[in-house]
């Protein structure tokens, strides 16, 4: 395609969006480059969902290897080494990675491993000096975790560096109370780390339904994880035996090995000459894009996280299909539906949750029915863990359609992607009472709600 450019499509960011709509448009015949500064895979798989999970599967073991005595194992002295797993993770990491990039190598896509910066119409310099051409750009450059600031924040930690600790801190102090903050918390909960988690507000996970996120309050503090509530950062001071005396808005200065920011996240957009040919950037610094992800600046496109809409993997992966086949394909453009995303909370244990919380179905429908299964999962009662699971279905009166699911227990998120596809499809309670269950699992519950 490409005559008067040197390339029909340049993409700043080998993310999740960015490699995706990078290959599609590839494979419809369009002529492709990739700058990434840092490493191909993005947030997800270098430094986000990807090496959490992981770490997630190594905190599983701690309660596991206690079970398995209940079930007749008999367990000698056991130990765990944080280089170990941390080490097996970026190894894998590190694979990805590779695969990432042979992805986009197959589909001859020209790899630039430097900074891109957009200096001129269609135009885009490289940190080597390099300029070059394109009929398109495509902003897939993601986000970053958000540091406050307050004196002494220098020596926080985020997200970013938790995977690369040299040794695990006795007592952290966590700060935050959205999905990475809990997600943490827990890991290193397990991992026998004494865990505080300070949230500005009164409540965690606050787009989750309020009966879930209690739920998991409950059990987080019965495992031994601290919370503190309205408390901000006033500063941190570094003493002399390298430990963090801290001190929180209402709170008594209090020392830890380590602090994590685990505060929202925000759009990659510095430094990248979007001011240079005139593209809208939003209040929190986001990307302004239409529902096609084209900004006001025809030719230009961003997809993922730096667009703020939905900073989640699988969206950023629609959004780059959804380019890249609206642009080269040969079909009508669409958009991506952001209406009724599942997602999931890998904390200890995983909350899994699809369309309508209680509350927001109660303002928006009004008449609404309510079903709720609270139970104790098998392999806790054997296991003598008193650890209760909740699921909760929510329902349009006047219509009988399901209009959420929300849950907290063992394995919620892999039960839960099955469960999205019905509250998606517009499927009825009355189609899930009609679905034999599958027994004994506790995914059962969904279908057995009176």
């Amino acid at each position: 395609m490409a005559d008067t450019y040197d390339f029909d499509l340049f993409t700043i960011g080998a993310g999740s969006g960015g490699v995706r709509a990078s290959r599609v448009a590839a494979a419809h015949g369009a002529k492709l480059a990739v700058a990434e500064e840092y490493r191909v895979g993005g947030t997800c798989v270098i430094r986000g969902c990807v090496p959490k999970k992981m770490l997630v599967y190594g905190a599983h073991f701690a309660e596991d290897l206690v079970d398995a005595q209940h079930f007749g194992w008999t367990i000698g002295e056991k130990s765990f080494d944080w280089a170990t797993l941390r080490d097996s993770v970026q190894q894998d990491v590190s694979r990805l990675e590779g695969l990432y990039g042979q992805t986009l190598g197959s589909h001859d896509v020209t790899i630039f491993n430097e900074r891109a910066t957009i200096t001129g119409d269609h135009e885009i310099t490289l940190a080597s000096g390099k300029v070059v051409t394109a009929r398109y750009i495509l902003i897939a450059t993601g986000a970053r975790p958000f540091v406050p600031q307050f004196p002494g924040n220098e020596h926080v930690i985020t997200s970013n560096e938790a995977f690369h600790l040299e040794t695990l801190p006795k007592r952290i102090l966590i700060a935050g109370g959205g999905y990475i903050a809990n997600e943490f918390a827990g890991i290193f909960n397990e991992f026998g780390c004494k865990v505080t988690i300070a949230n500005r507000s009164d409540t965690i996970l606050r787009s989750y339904d309020a009966s879930v996120r209690d739920r998991l309050l409950q059990i987080s503090m019965v495992k031994g994880i601290a919370f503190l509530f309205h408390a901000e950062f006033e500063h941190i001071e570094k003493q002399a035996d390298g430990t963090l005396l801290v001190t929180l808005s209402g709170q008594e200065p209090c020392e830890y090995d380590a602090v994590m920011v685990a505060t929202g996240r925000v759009p990659n957009v510095e430094g990248l000459g979007l001011e240079t040919i005139g593209v809208e950037v939003g209040k929190r610094g986001e990307i302004v894009v239409d529902a096609f992800s084209r900004t006001n600046v025809d030719y230009v496109y961003a997809v993922g996280d730096v667009t703020d809409r939905v900073q989640l993997t699988p969206v950023a992966i629609r959004e780059g299909q959804a380019f890249a086949d609206s642009v080269f394909g040969d079909r009508e453009p669409y958009a991506v539906d952001h209406s009724c995303v599942p997602s999931a909370v890998f904390s200890h244990p995983p909350i899994a949750a699809v369309g309508m919380t209680e509350g927001e179905a109660r303002n928006t429908l009004g008449n609404i029915k309510v079903y709720q299964s609270d139970f104790r999962p098998m392999k806790n009662v054997v296991a003598g863990r008193n650890e209760r699971s909740l699921y909760k279905m929510i329902v349009d009166a006047g219509s009988d359609r399901i209009v959420g699911i929300h849950m907290i227990g063992p394995e919620a998120p892999e039960i839960m992607q099955a469960a999205a596809i019905a509250v998606k499809a517009g499927l009825t309670k009355a189609d899930f009472d009609a679905t034999v269950a599958i027994h004994p699992t506790m995914a059962e519950e969904l279908v057995l709600f009176k």
